[in-house]
């Protein structure tokens, strides 16, 4: 498994780690016992960098990777990094986001995760108006002195958000969607990010299962799970479920997708390697249902750099069948 510094918070993370919204809510329930052996799979196989948030399955996410954490054995004695998030648990206005709720927020997180001083925590894709605020990062810096965290960072949902948190000179990391159907973040942010010393953490890099190639016309998603409640951003923001593509379109951009992926490799590795191949990209965050999804997509981490015909066909797939609906948008 390669690695890349998380230059502002002086760590190396795998290239490769592991999201965890699964191990909460939104997706098809994944049993407690389960939860463990995907995290020792992941970690196995090289993973060393777990993403989380204080709002997945109200604290059930945090408090599985805690349980993980506390009996986690190496030769070396070193468990991997874990990121969390905070800032959805009150109204989404710049006046929940005081000194005194980012405290409680951050000790209700180490509480849950069994850690003194949380590795990294970010901002979970707050309002404009608080990557705006002074405050607030003033705030964040507070909570690493007084040893909450070591590091801070911010989760967006545009490539504004992320320019403007880019301009702090306290933010360690950005959390970005980024995958092969949305492709905006090339243009500025990476480029903004290396320039800055600032790691970036790609987010569904699957479109929330759609590069997988699996899906079909009547796929049934249960009722709990986001590709079914959240398909028109009923709950939050539209671009979190099938990274903002209409689902029609999605499945034949897909369809064309799996007819580019190399014999031996399946479309989630595809999809996860031209991420990781970005330059800019520290991490990239795919989630787990099972222990071969997880050994699946930590396999990546070795795997060689697409071949450069690959690339360009894998851009004039979005540009003739995905930049129309969602370039524009974030």
């Amino acid at each position: 498994m390669r690695t890349r510094l998380l230059p502002r918070a002086d760590r190396k993370l795998s290239v490769v780690g592991l999201g965890t919204w699964q191990f909460g809510d939104g997706w098809s329930h994944v049993g407690e016992r389960d939860v463990r052996t995907i995290l020792d799979a992941a970690v196995a196989s090289g993973v060393d960098f777990i993403d989380t948030a204080d709002v997945y399955g109200d604290g059930r996410s945090e408090r599985l990777i805690g349980r993980f954490l506390k009996d986690f054995r190496t030769s070396a004695g070193e468990r991997p990094a874990v990121a969390t998030k905070f800032g959805r648990r009150g109204p989404q206005e710049l006046g929940s986001f005081t000194l005194d709720n980012l405290r409680e927020w951050s000790d209700r997180s180490r509480a849950n995760l069994g850690m003194d001083t949380l590795d990294l925590v970010q901002l979970h894709t707050p309002p404009d108006a608080v990557f705006a605020s002074d405050a607030v990062f003033d705030a964040l810096d507070t909570l690493v002195e007084e040893g909450r965290m070591k590091a801070y960072g911010v989760s967006v949902e545009t490539c504004a958000q992320a320019m403007t948190a880019l301009a702090r000179p306290g933010v360690a990391s950005v959390q970005i969607i980024l995958n092969v159907f949305r492709r905006k973040p090339l243009e500025e942010v990476l480029p903004a990010a290396r320039a800055a010393g600032v790691g970036i953490i790609a987010r569904v890099p699957l479109a929330s299962g759609l590069l997988s190639a699996k899906f079909k016309p009547d796929t049934v998603f249960a009722e709990d799970d986001h590709r079914t409640y959240n398909r028109h951003g009923e709950r939050f923001d539209v671009g979190e479920t099938f990274s903002g593509v209409d689902y029609e379109t999605g499945l034949a951009a897909a369809a064309e997708f799996a007819a580019l992926v190399p014999e031996g490799t399946t479309p989630a590795q595809l999809a996860l390697r031209w991420v990781v191949q970005q330059d800019g990209v520290t991490t990239v965050i795919p989630g787990a249902t099972s222990v071969g999804q997880a050994r699946d997509n930590a396999a990546v981490g070795s795997m060689a750099p697409l071949p450069a015909t690959t690339v360009e066909r894998l851009r004039e797939l979005y540009d003739r069948r995905i930049r129309g609906q969602v370039h524009h948008r974030w």
